[in-house]
């Protein structure tokens, strides 16, 4: 469904259409971007409910089968660009219904899975964690790719082990971001402690970037992926689009990362780029 976001004039002091958006739970797609003077102020968001596809297949880079589970929620919650913990609900039961539905279609035809949530991936329920432990094993799932928050890193070592006794790798990507710390947690507020790439690299495999904010430059957006290829295995580039958070694509930056960024990247086989955040093919049902 579309609806409308209205800003306030500053001049007028009145309501205005700012924008038309796609709206849902995961993602919000810009249609119209008129933005008028003065405008980021969100005051009525009307018409968001859109199906979200919770199955996917990665045919590209990594060749890997993708689900899209839901939980509780994000205990963090405070990432200033993120709107997916609205992907979450308290009802475990429902929950397991909807995650048992989502693995069912999973065949295997890889041997690797990719499992994310509005969360990390220990904050899902135990049900729904014994029923990604039984698709592991039904469907010959070798790795077994998931996200954690910082928060989470402690948790790690023993999804590792109790993975590693099913005859699953575990593989765990944390959401970086940036590696400028300050940027990181002065405007993002990534709830990161640390400072050094390596530090932050050692309990985890794989890292997720996001470009296309205010203030980031050529320059920092090439180092960070170098970083990230330093420190982990893999890296996922996400570009920022609109969402339901005051922090906008800065669309000088993505034109920059698109033009500078990206041809030296698209082609590395441990750099997974998203263009747009349904890009791997689980999110909103277009």
């Amino acid at each position: 469904q579309f609806g409308t976001i209205l800003s306030l004039n500053k001049t007028t002091g009145k309501p205005q259409p700012w924008a038309v958006v796609r709206f849902c739970a995961q993602t919000t797609r810009m249609v119209y971007a008129p933005k008028p003077e003065g405008a980021p102020y969100f005051l009525s968001m009307e018409g968001f409910k859109v199906e979200l596809s919770r199955y996917s297949v990665i045919e590209d880079k990594n060749p890997r089968e993708i689900v899209l589970l839901r939980g509780r929620g994000c205990a963090w919650k405070r990432c200033r660009f993120c709107d997916y913990h609205l992907d979450a609900s308290q009802d475990e039961e429902a929950n397991l219904i909807l995650n048992r539905e989502a693995l069912s279609h999973v065949t295997g035809r890889y041997g690797r899975l990719e499992v994310i949530n509005s969360g990390s991936f220990a904050e899902l329920h135990p049900s729904t964690l014994a029923e990604v432990d039984r698709v592991c094993q039904e469907r010959g799932i070798r790795d077994l790719h998931v996200e954690s928050h910082w928060l989470f890193r402690k948790t790690i070592p023993a999804l590792r082990e109790h993975f590693a006794k099913l005859g699953v790798t575990l593989h765990v990507k944390i959401g970086v971001e940036t590696f400028d710390a300050d940027y990181r947690e002065r405007i993002l507020d990534k709830g990161i402690d640390e400072t050094d790439p390596a530090a932050i690299a050692a309990p985890f495999d794989e890292c997720c970037l996001l470009f296309g904010l205010s203030g980031q430059s050529v320059e920092g957006m090439k180092r960070d992926v170098e970083t990230g290829l330093a420190h982990f295995h893999r890296v996922c580039i996400n570009v920022m689009v609109p969402n339901t958070t005051p922090i906008l694509p800065d669309l000088e930056v993505r034109a920059a990362f698109v033009r500078e960024v990206y041809p030296l990247y698209k082609d590395n086989p441990r750099v997974d780029i998203l263009l747009e955040n349904t890009d791997f093919g689980v999110g909103e049902k277009l």
